[in-house]
């Protein structure tokens, strides 16, 4: 099994849902999801603020040509231009989140998280979860939730590699993050116990081989 804290590569196809090549022996899937695109489109993609934005600019456009010498009656056509083109930055929003959230899976395993992502290009991210020095967790009032997690070496993923599956802001040292998940709450405990699980297996693997050299040296 690889034990890079990530990995990248693109594939044309899945040995299983999500993941690039069948499990290991020893490996299990501990649960699967992908971000809720709705709360992706509030949460992520700020559409309802780009909503307001988009509505006060008509507002604008229509306040603006009543006042004008021609009026409404002749001033319609640039408000409806307006409208057009709101609607059409409202819909390219939308279907971004849409395509952002269903050409996503999240992955946790008893021995890693795997991040599957990309709308066009296919992108997977194996975290192993020695490789995490922590991870936090950001609930919204949907019972949607953010998982941030920070790489505890000094490897790193590119922001805009994760994007938009990256904690907001941490450029220097970019975190990724399960955007949206649901039922995050219970997702976040899963992964908590998987974590420490798997770092007592760990520290147990490492004490055998301490044993064992220590064996052979005295020997």
């Amino acid at each position: 099994m690889d034990q890079k804290p990530y990995q990248s590569a693109e594939y044309e196809f899945e040995a299983a849902l999500g993941l690039p090549e069948p499990l290991p022996p020893g490996e299990t899937i501990l649960w699967q999801g992908a971000p809720d695109w709705t709360a992706m489109a509030k949460h992520v993609f700020r559409l309802q603020w780009l909503t307001l934005y988009f509505a006060v600019i008509v507002v604008m456009q229509v306040f603006s040509v009543a006042g004008s010498e021609g009026g409404l009656a002749e001033g319609w056509s640039s408000i409806a231009l307006a409208f057009f083109l709101a609607a059409m930055g409202l819909l390219l929003v939308g279907l971004l989140a849409y395509w952002s959230a269903t050409t996503t899976m999240y992955t946790l395993t008893n021995r890693r998280i795997v991040m599957r992502v990309g709308i066009v290009l296919t992108v997977t991210f194996n975290l192993p979860y020695k490789s995490l020095k922590s991870a936090d967790l950001k609930l919204y009032k949907d019972g949607t939730g953010d998982i941030p997690m920070q790489i505890a070496t000094e490897d790193k993923i590119a922001y805009f590699h994760l994007w938009p599956h990256a904690r907001p802001w941490r450029m220097a040292k970019p975190e990724p993050m399960m955007r949206c998940v649901p039922e995050a709450e219970q997702v976040a405990k899963l992964l908590t116990e998987a974590w420490l699980a798997s770092t007592n297996r760990g520290r147990m693997e490492t004490q055998e081989i301490q044993v064992e050299q220590a064996g052979v040296q005295t020997a």
